[in-house]
């Protein structure tokens, strides 16, 4: 399958207009980013982290940090979780969308709605831009989908992308893949199987209704026997479990077996125990 040309890498420098000349984009110490005291979301979950550090690890950072100059150092207006991530991964710097003055992140808000239209954007880049949207501005799917003209599935749908493995995700960067392609391993327990399986899809150039037959089948003639798949999680529980994190605030997963299951809803500390507890039941 012949490798596209794709615009993966540019980032917030492509997505975010330069019409200041305060503004720029530089490589600046972990060390000097301050947290920024208005962001709307103080609980991260630890696990989306590791999702994040092991994507960047593969691909590459999509999206530069925001910041806002103050005097030698810098306070964080967007990407938190970037920061996190970055740190985890053990680097020193970090690629900064520099501010200077008041702290405008509404209008990068609207500057990087505005700019998601592009026709040329890569769909990673189009995923990290509506997780920065969820996690640095507090924005729902829904919310997000109505910013930028989409429906909701179809937000959640790309963002699905950023959770698959990095080996695929890494395949999706270089055009080896294409979305289609991607998504027929979302919900994939099974990495392993998930890995090869887009490893031979790309060498091989398979269709994408090749990579679905051999995901929704379980096995797949890979040219040394065929290969099992167990647990493959259904779309819809993948949806109700993205739905009720985005209710609830905080981490959901679904732990699916066909017939039962259970239900994991992760918290921070006990006051976001007993803010979910209120959210559940009420005040009483």
């Amino acid at each position: 399958m012949a490798a596209r040309k794709s615009g993966l890498g540019r980032g917030l420098d492509a997505l975010l207009p330069q019409d200041s000349p305060k503004s720029g984009f530089a490589e600046i110490p972990v060390d000097a980013v301050a947290a920024n005291p208005q962001q709307p979301r103080a609980d991260f979950d630890q696990e989306g982290i590791d999702s994040l550090a092991a994507s960047i690890d593969a691909v590459g950072l999509l999206q530069p940090i925001v910041v806002r100059a103050d005097g030698e150092s810098y306070v964080l207006v967007a990407g938190e979780r970037r920061l996190r991530a970055i740190k985890q991964l053990g680097g020193t710097t970090i690629a900064a969308a520099i501010r200077e003055g008041a702290d405008d992140s509404a209008n990068l808000t609207e500057a990087l709605v505005e700019n998601l239209q592009r026709e040329d954007l890569h769909v990673l880049e189009e995923a990290a831009a509506y997780r920065l949207l969820l996690d640095d501005y507090g924005m729902t799917h829904d919310q997000v989908g109505q910013f930028v003209g989409k429906s909701r599935s179809a937000v959640s749908n790309t963002l699905r992308l950023l959770q698959l493995p990095a080996p695929i995700q890494s395949l999706l960067a270089s055009g080896e893949l294409s979305a289609g392609h991607a998504r027929a391993f979302v919900g994939a327990e099974d990495e392993t199987y998930a890995v090869r399986i887009a490893e031979i899809a790309a060498k091989e150039g398979w269709s994408v209704r090749r990579v679905e037959d051999a995901m929704k089948s379980g096995t797949a003639d890979t040219g040394k026997g065929r290969t099992s798949l167990t647990n493959v999680r259904p779309a819809a529980i993948i949806e109700l479990e993205e739905r009720l994190t985005d209710r609830l605030g905080t981490g959901v997963k679904i732990d699916y077996r066909g017939k039962g299951g259970k239900i994991t809803i992760k918290y921070s500390s006990p006051e976001d125990l007993e803010r979910i507890y209120r959210h559940l039941f009420g005040s009483d």
